[in-house]
């Protein structure tokens, strides 16, 4: 379950969020009666819904990089949002973007070579330098070399470099805000965990003799 309560059904005011809750679960309670029909438990839009204004800023990024005004192509920029997930370690935003992929008639081979794209020769050049460049803005804060740029340029102009980086930065957010929050497919155990050393293990030991003399 996400750490935060989640807003059922007869608790909505707001006008948008009840049509998304109509849209996405018909007549149920998502709270009572959880799934959609991509099979997620729904629950990042009963956690979004504690703030309808912030719920509709996000539903409106969903609409803003959908809008046929994009000049980007949408392959690249779901390989964007699907990296930024995997980076992030974020199952749902992977997993969801893996989807939209597959939707797109991307490969299953080519889905399954995004953890580690940059053995794989199942990329061509741009979808290479996009992947890169996700990299760069999820797995390094922004920092990005000259010479990635220089590559992105070759087949992007300013405008449409500056779409792939607003949109996935913007995955890149809600993969964390998933994460943190547990919701959807993030609601897992913490990976990362002492684990028990044998019955009579002393620290000690840890080398594998007695603890070396101090230098004097």
């Amino acid at each position: 379950m996400p750490v935060l309560r989640q807003v059922p059904r007869a608790e909505i005011k707001d006008e948008v969020v009840e049509r998304y809750y109509t849209r996405l679960f018909g007549d149920r309670c998502p709270v009572a009666e959880p799934g959609t029909a991509t099979g997620t438990p729904g629950d990042w839009w009963t956690v979004y819904a504690l703030s309808p204004d912030i719920f509709q800023h996000a539903v409106d990024g969903f609409a803003l990089y959908r809008n046929p005004a994009r000049r980007i192509d949408p392959v690249l920029r779901e390989l964007g949002q699907t990296r930024a997930g995997w980076v992030k370690q974020s199952q749902f935003v992977f997993s969801q973007h893996c989807k939209s992929l597959r939707g797109l008639g991307v490969s299953d081979d080519k889905i399954a070579a995004i953890p580690h794209w940059a053995v794989s020769p199942l990329f061509n050049e741009q979808e290479r330098a996009v992947l890169a460049y996700t990299d760069c803005l999820s797995g390094a804060g922004g920092r990005v070399p000259d010479a990635v740029f220089d590559t992105l340029k070759t087949f992007w102009d300013d405008e449409q470099i500056f779409e792939f980086t607003y949109i996935a930065c913007l995955y890149d957010m809600h993969a964390v805000i998933t994460r943190a929050l547990r919701m959807e497919y993030d609601n897992r155990a913490e990976p990362i965990v002492e684990v028990e050393a044998p019955e009579g293990f002393s620290a000690a030991d840890f080398l594998g003799g007695p603890p070396a003399a101090t230098p004097t």
